[in-house]
């Protein structure tokens, strides 16, 4: 990412109907939503649709209506885009839940290796108090954490997008992380 490229200048010169620059937000954003997708999908959903398929569709929406989106400072694309491509998945994972099942059968898959729906509850319980606690965050330390731990994106990026030094967006980051800890724990 270079300096002069932050998502707020690339987002004006979109805006503006600059080809160039909405090709760079596909450059920067398509490998960061493909990593934060991967797996979140379940395997019984996956008929006609994949993973891949969902993040190209959030692009493609959200670059389609870029002029409605208002960016409210730095990480507020990124958690757009996070909270379009989630929608999605939701969405998906609904429709196969109306229509139901098909079944492949082969020798292995008598053994199912998924988990069971009480390990589904439970991980889908867990995923809620986390989604709790990170939307009870001020927006600054929630977009911090989902650039960070989500998107996996480095202190140097993050602190480029942030206009901050790594070492501030590290101390930034560490103080976000320590207050979602609590409100997981006041959760529990």
């Amino acid at each position: 990412m270079q300096a002069e490229e932050t998502t707020a200048l690339l987002l004006d010169r979109a805006r503006g109907g600059d080809a160039t620059a909405r090709e760079r937000l596909v450059a920067r954003y398509l490998p960061m939503l493909r990593r934060w997708a991967h797996g979140r999908l379940p395997p019984a959903t996956r008929d006609l649709t994949d993973t891949d398929d969902l993040v190209q569709v959030t692009l493609v929406r959200v670059l389609r209506q870029i002029e409605r989106f208002e960016y409210g400072g730095t990480g507020s694309f990124l958690a757009y885009l996070r909270s379009t491509l989630l929608n999605l998945l939701r969405n998906e994972i609904r429709r196969v839940a109306r229509h139901g099942d098909t079944l492949d059968v082969d020798e292995a898959g008598l053994i199912d290796g998924a988990a069971s729906p009480l390990e589904q509850a439970i991980g889908r319980e867990r995923l809620e108090r986390y989604e709790a606690a990170l939307e009870s965050l001020p927006a600054r330390a929630r977009e911090l954490v989902i650039m960070r731990m989500e998107f996996d994106m480095t202190y140097d990026d993050i602190a480029i997008e942030v206009q901050s030094t790594p070492d501030a967006v590290r101390m930034a980051i560490k103080r976000a992380v320590e207050s979602l800890a609590c409100a997981l724990g006041k959760a529990e």
